[in-house]
């Protein structure tokens, strides 16, 4: 394009103009998703606010029956009527509820002279009335179990409760008291109902299978189904190397067709004998 030059006169050449350059790019700002109400409620320090504690912390009611979990390690009991529960587990209780130790002559005279003979004292409180009773046993992980006409053995010191219609029979393996001090405390519960057994973190269901036994330490030994009747075996070489019986040398067996729970820590409620 040709322009005169309003000083001189003179004609000049100027190069057209190109296409306008695009726009820059909007900006962008990285911005940081809100903070879920977990994240609110949980800062890394472990300080609240009192509100945001008492929000947290709150009972929360799931509406999930007798037996709910509060959380992981605390069973909460929706209670109309009665339930067993071991003695010691009531944490807290809400309406009207009376607690009563399990009596020497509740079951009748056969469970009272098998009690005497084994030393397995009474462990159970009965919980009668309507309200919410809170039950814990020392930080344990609760799992919750409905039986339908079924029976489970379970570890006696891992019961935590389970409903008056649930059948209860104290067992002593007397299998294992030639090995082991103190012997084995088990409960046989069976029946249509509700119990909650505890476990130190979380609980391993092994499968036993024909021709496919299962062998586990007594004391990381939970529960197992009610048709299976364990046998022991001591493992000499084991008790020679560490001078006396422990969990390695002495061995829980089980053979047939169910089940046996185990949890990855070891509760000393006995040592082996020498």
């Amino acid at each position: 394009m040709k322009v005169k030059c309003p000083a001189c006169s003179t004609t000049i050449n100027v190069p057209a103009a190109g296409p306008a350059a695009p726009p820059p790019p909007p900006s962008r700002q990285t911005s940081k998703p809100a903070p879920s109400a977990s994240e609110e409620e949980s800062p890394e320090d472990g300080r609240y606010t009192l509100d945001e504690f008492l929000r947290r912390s709150a009972e929360r009611d799931h509406g999930q029956g007798l037996f709910e979990l509060e959380s992981e390690r605390l069973l909460e009991v929706n209670l109309d009527g009665m339930v067993w529960t071991k003695m010691g587990s009531m944490v807290a209780y809400v309406g009207d509820v009376k607690f009563t130790r399990e009596g020497i002559l509740e079951h009748g005279i056969g469970k009272f002279l098998k009690k005497a003979i084994t030393g397995e004292g009474a462990r159970l409180t009965k919980a009668e009335g309507e309200g919410k009773v809170y039950l814990a046993d020392m930080g344990k992980k609760v799992t919750i179990l409905e039986l339908h006409d079924e029976s489970i053995f379970v570890n006696a010191n891992d019961v935590l409760a389970f409903e008056g219609s649930i059948e209860h029979d104290i067992k002593m393996m007397r299998k294992i008291t030639g090995m082991l001090a103190g012997g084995l405390f088990n409960m046989k519960l069976s029946g249509t109902g509700m119990i909650a057994i505890t476990t130190h973190y979380d609980p391993l269901t092994l499968r036993v299978s024909p021709g496919q036994p299962v062998c586990t330490d007594p004391n990381a030994t939970v529960a197992w189904s009610g048709n299976l009747s364990p046998g022991f075996k001591a493992d000499v070489s084991l008790k020679t190397f560490f001078g006396r019986g422990s969990g390695e040398s002495i061995q829980m067996l089980f053979e047939g067709d169910g089940f046996v729970v185990v949890q990855p820590y070891e509760e000393a409620y006995f040592q082996a004998t020498r």
